[in-house]
């Protein structure tokens, strides 16, 4: 019986089934991540792009997401490679406060600018699953925060299995809503594959990008993954890579299709028929409706509820590791949520009463991102293409080929909607 014993946990431990055990038992850090490619931005970018351009500009969708799943993959072999976050080796590197501070306010305005999508997204999806005025939606929007401390309490597996509950809702939500708008797939496939850009098109690309290259999870998931380790074991840190690569290939591809599937449901519900007013998450909520049924606009709304939600705990966690790695000092989570949504609430709640539009707030601030997002990703690319921090893990050389192509693409795309827009 004892033998019998020892053989079973040694093939758990050995073979096919103990390395998919050991798999299932690393995944995680890119599911956390995953959430802020589902954020209420990029509804709000996703469902602009489709309503007015249609089909044509699937190819950036599809493109951004290639783009970050490599910088997410960066990201996270930093972290294992290193025993170091992102924010870490760059405070390391800026070594004086006087280049810190600036660096540091700078990452900062990149998570205000994404807690100020999570914010209007759960506002907005309040207001209109249950009829809470704005003002009240943006007040109730504030205390989110209690249910990152639920979650965190209960230990980090725990939030990983709320985001993985999350993440299956808005992905079973959209591809519903996908279907019942009958897209045309001669057109899904040639906007896919053909690229398609002009200068009106320019302020659409640049949000994509920013919704989805998202600068404040370039520094997360170095930190997800670091706190993975339990040795310095280079065997174990190759093993760790390999669960990486899996880990955010499934849940960053899975992110991809649900943004194009936002895209194609506003190109097959509303640019084909014309209806070109739909440029409220508020009318899009409206429209589908009368379209498909009242089940068709709960679901579009429960989607971007569970959207908000959860990526504000993704950019929690993001702003923790961003403020411990750069200055050094730790702070409670829930303390610096309370922070920054209350810091959000009263000029996006005076902006929302003065008429100002929230679907074109949350559009904006993903354009302001996308402007960011060289912060994180040039001091990445070096360091994780750096032999002497990274060691056998540094970067091969068409890795870092690749990379330089994706944020010279990013670059030159900011600044070709900068000079043709100013």
């Amino acid at each position: 019986m004892i033998r019998m014993f020892d053989l079973k946990r040694r093939s758990t431990k050995h073979g096919p089934a103990g390395t998919l055990l050991r798999l299932m038992a690393y995944m995680g850090p890119a599911l956390i991540v995953s959430v802020a490619y589902v954020d209420p931005g990029n509804f709000a970018t996703d469902i602009a792009t489709g309503t007015n351009t249609g089909y044509v500009l699937l190819w950036v969708v599809w493109a951004a997401g290639l783009a970050a799943m490599l910088l997410q993959y960066l990201s996270g072999k930093l972290g294992i490679a290193t025993g170091k976050s992102l924010p870490e080796l760059v405070g390391q590197s800026l070594k004086r406060r006087r280049y810190i501070i600036p660096y540091w306010l700078g990452a900062e305005a990149a998570s205000a600018s994404v807690d100020l999508a999570e914010f209007l997204g759960t506002a907005l999806a309040l207001n209109l699953l249950f009829g809470v005025p704005y003002l009240e939606a943006s007040l109730i929007g504030v205390f989110d925060v209690f249910l990152l401390i639920y979650l965190t309490k209960k230990g980090r597996r725990r939030v990983e299995k709320a985001f993985m509950l999350f993440v299956g809702m808005i992905s079973i939500g959209y591809l519903y809503e996908m279907f019942l708008s009958r897209p045309n797939l001669q057109y899904v496939v040639a906007g896919s594959i053909f690229p398609s850009m002009s200068s009106e098109y320019a302020v659409f690309v640049v949000s994509i990008i920013g919704a989805t290259v998202m600068p404040h999870v370039l520094y997360l998931h170095s930190d997800l993954t670091r706190n993975k380790l339990r040795s310095s074991d280079a065997a174990e840190k190759r093993e760790m890579l390999r669960f990486h690569k899996y880990d955010t290939v499934i849940f960053l591809t899975v992110a991809s299709f649900v943004n194009a599937a936002i895209l194609i449901m506003a190109a097959g519900s509303f640019y084909s028929r014309h209806l070109t007013f739909v440029m409220t998450i508020n009318s899009a909520y409206a429209t589908l409706k009368p379209l498909f049924g009242p089940v068709a606009g709960y679901a579009f709304v429960a989607t971007l509820l569970c959207s908000g939600l959860s990526s504000s705990t993704t950019g929690t966690l993001a702003g923790q590791s961003v403020m411990e790695g750069l200055l050094g000092r730790k702070v409670n989570p829930w303390k610096r949520r309370l922070v920054t949504r209350v810091v959000n609430v009263f000029p996006t709640t005076v902006a929302i009463l003065l008429g100002f539009n929230p679907f074109f707030i949350l559009f904006y601030s993903q354009v302001v991102l996308s402007l960011m997002i060289p912060l994180p990703m040039i001091p990445l690319i070096l360091y994780s293409a750096d032999r002497k921090l990274m060691g056998p893990f540094a970067n091969r050389k068409i890795t870092t080929l690749l990379a330089t192509t994706a944020a010279s693409a990013i670059i030159l795309f900011n600044a070709y909607y900068i000079i043709t827009t100013f």
